[in-house]
């Protein structure tokens, strides 16, 4: 079984500043800052940000949880990033593949939109787990780089 949730969160700074945050690993170390008691603290194990950059991230108020991804597309030309879970996290719980898709559209010369998508495959056996897909965490890291990348620009 294959499935897809996307959610589009409009943002009043302009796409490259947005990109310039999701593209590396500046993402990472903005959601440890501003939300890591709420999506968890987040190290990286290998690489500079490119493809290929592994990370971790341990999910706040649990044992042990946690889960590794890799970068697979960073493209500065569209301004997409694509991520795959490759041990932990959904994996442990029965899905084959939980990837992360995240697309900076230029709206006008001072709003963006951040379209965040998962995709994942799982056994039919197994199909009750696709409740447990939510965009929710994506859609709040979108809002809080949206208010961090205008409170920058305001502050120049």
């Amino acid at each position: 079984m294959k499935g897809e949730l996307s959610e589009e969160t409009l943002v009043g700074a302009p796409a490259t500043a947005v990109w310039s945050v999701y593209r590396g690993l500046e993402l990472g170390m903005l959601v440890d800052k501003l939300l890591g008691h709420v999506v968890g603290k987040v190290e990286v194990i290998e690489g500079d940000g490119g493809v290929g950059t592994i990370v971790k991230l341990t999910f706040p108020g649990t044992s042990g949880g946690y889960m590794k991804e890799i970068f697979r597309i960073m493209d500065d030309e569209k301004r997409v990033k694509e991520t795959e879970i490759i041990e932990g996290g959904h994996l442990d719980l029965g899905f084959d593949v939980y990837r992360v898709r995240l697309e900076i559209i230029e709206r006008d010369a001072e709003s963006t939109i951040i379209r965040s998508t998962i995709n994942y495959e799982l056994d039919d056996t197994k199909a009750e787990l696709a409740s447990l897909v939510t965009i929710k965490p994506l859609q709040t890291i979108a809002e809080e780089v949206g208010k961090y990348v205008s409170g920058k620009k305001s502050d120049a």
